[in-house]
């Protein structure tokens, strides 16, 4: 009898470890944009409006590694330039409201949508990098900076 080579070795006696996880990208995302926890669903993402939180409360998942910089933002700015430019434009075309009008309404429209998206779309970038393992959020990860 023959032993196997360690590459192709049986599997069949591992336990599941956290370095296992599987970590569905869409479930992820989904939770983060809810502003929970990206692997659970439970804990809160965010101690304050756009700072996330050290760690889960409910799963103990570290935060501290991601890396959502300024994506977010960008986000936000092309949706709410993607729903407010055309809806601007038709009524523009439609009613050709005197300017003044069209800063009291497009001005804080704009204002309140992105500050209602920029908290959701953060969680949704956090939870994509959780569940990519981007950043810090791989078990392998070495942080080789001094």
């Amino acid at each position: 009898m023959t032993a196997l080579p360690p590459d192709t070795a049986s599997t069949a006696g591992k336990t599941w470890t956290p370095e296992g996880e599987k970590r569905d990208t869409w479930a992820a995302m989904r939770r983060g944009l809810f502003c929970r926890c990206p692997r659970c669903g439970q804990g809160k993402l965010f101690r304050t409006f756009l700072k996330t939180a050290d760690n889960c409360s409910e799963c103990g998942l570290d935060f501290t590694p991601h890396r959502a910089d300024d994506l977010p933002a960008y986000l936000v700015i092309v949706v709410v330039g993607h729903i407010v430019v055309p809806l601007a434009l038709l009524i523009e075309k439609a009613f050709a409201p005197p300017l003044i009008l069209q800063w009291a309404i497009y001005l804080p429209l704009t204002l309140i949508m992105a500050l209602w998206l920029i908290q959701p779309i953060k969680g949704a970038v956090v939870g994509l990098q959780w569940a990519l393992r981007m950043h810090g959020f791989d078990e392998n990860f070495v942080d080789d900076q001094v």
